[in-house]
């Protein structure tokens, strides 16, 4: 019979969340399937500005794609949560990879731009998400636990990392070998760690019994508490897509175009830096309240980046954003677990992934567009402009984000959910 959770120390840290036993089963497949994700963006990029010789269209065809991807993955959430991981990963996967090498061909064969929509749609939509996979899986494993803002800090670094890897794997794929074979290479290790993640049965989380449990599903986003995480997101997303776009202006406009890569990479280190860091300490604040001070924090930064006019305090307000956005992403995640119940989890984590790359994509357009039609670094707006908007969300309902607003709200009827064993290696 299953036991609560325990741990041998107050104070949580990586080392206690990685001996929770079963972990690893699921955390390096989990880690292989997530990576192509953010190969992904640039190896369309690279191809089809290869075979069409505009940066305008492969824009526009990476958008589409990140677009369905954010329409259709909650989707995808909600069915995960009704029927399965196993279940919807395993015909996701293989639609993902055809629709990849459906959209390589077509672009290789100088489709015309049209065609090149129609294959980025379902490439888009089909992306797996094993993040928020991943992130359901600590939620049955640490259920109760204090380790579980550590697994949300473990998750942000993981998803960073991939981040760093992906898009340098795809450059040097599309360079140095093909530029078909980074979108190719995406589609081939889609299917493999998918597969490989698929195949962990054990540590998925249970599917309700609807016949027994009488489980009444509805969105997740039916929580109130999830739409202030939605809005909060979206602001996330749109600091990362106005720094890719600024960033790239800013080192065309100094003639120093090889910075632009620097610059992001210094963005990104602050926001790995500071996700080991919140994973590390025994917080005690409520997590609501690390998120609002966290998000204050992001919006200050965040609104200095267009006055900075050289490298150097670009470098270092980049850096200071990056140590904010980990903990904002870091609580939101965490508040999902108190917000919703086992039912909907996956459902929510999808919404919030989602918000962050629709608020990713609208930026980048946006952004793009103050850059050609105003001033050099104008772009760097869009992230103030959307932290702004989303703090004045989150400090004004920040009460719906009370555990009280979650669970009875999403599902009606369930059965209590079954303490879950945490065990130490």
């Amino acid at each position: 019979m299953a036991s609560t959770v325990t741990s041998k120390s107050s104070r949580p840290g990586y080392g206690q969340l990685l001996r929770t036993r079963g972990a690893w089963t699921f955390l390096l497949p989990g880690f292989a399937a997530r990576q192509p994700f953010a190969m992904l963006t640039i190896s369309i990029v690279l191809l089809v500005q290869h075979t069409t010789g505009s940066y305008g269209a492969a824009g526009a065809v990476a958008a589409a794609t990140g677009v369905s991807m954010a329409l259709f993955a909650p989707y995808g959430g909600r069915l995960t949560d009704r029927y399965g991981q196993r279940t919807v990963l395993l015909p996701g996967v293989l639609v993902h990879s055809l629709s990849g090498v459906s959209l390589t061909m077509l672009a290789l064969a100088h489709a015309p731009l049209w065609a090149l929509f129609a294959a980025a749609v379902p490439t888009g939509a089909s992306v797996p998400q094993v993040g928020p996979m991943v992130r359901a899986r600590w939620g049955v494993k640490l259920q109760g636990s204090p380790l579980m803002t550590t697994a949300a800090a473990f998750e942000s670094v993981t998803d960073e990392l991939t981040f760093v890897f992906g898009p340098l794997l795809a450059t040097a794929l599309c360079t140095a070998v093909n530029p078909a074979a980074g979108l190719l290479s995406e589609a081939a290790l889609t299917l493999v760690g998918g597969l490989l993640f698929a195949a962990q049965k054990s540590t998925q989380p249970p599917v309700a019994d609807v016949t027994h449990a009488r489980v009444e599903h509805a969105s997740a986003l039916r929580v109130p508490g999830v739409r202030v995480l939605v809005v909060t997101f979206l602001g996330i997303g749109s600091v990362f897509g106005g720094m890719q776009v600024s960033l790239a202006a800013f080192s065309d406009s100094i003639g120093k175009p090889g910075l632009n890569g620097v610059l992001y990479g210094v963005f990104a280190a602050g926001n790995m830096l500071s996700g080991v860091v919140c994973g590390a300490i025994a917080w005690k604040a409520a997590p609501q309240q690390r998120l609002v001070i966290g998000y204050a924090a992001l919006t200050l930064t965040a609104s200095g980046l267009w006055t900075a006019h050289s490298a150097v305090v670009l470098a270092g307000l980049g850096l200071l954003v990056g140590m904010c956005i980990a903990p904002a992403l870091i609580n939101g995640y965490t508040l999902v677990e108190s917000l919703v119940p086992a039912q909907v989890r996956t459902e929510a984590f999808t919404w919030l992934t989602g918000a962050v790359a629709l608020g990713q994509a609208a930026a980048v357009t946006v952004a793009g567009q103050l850059e050609d039609r105003l001033w050099d670094g104008a772009g760097f707006l869009v992230p103030m402009a959307g932290t702004v908007l989303a703090l004045a969300t989150l400090v004004s309902l920040r009460s719906w984000l009370s555990p009280s607003q979650g669970t009875t709200t999403a599902t009606r009827g369930a059965a209590p959910r079954d303490p879950v064993a945490v065990g130490e290696m």
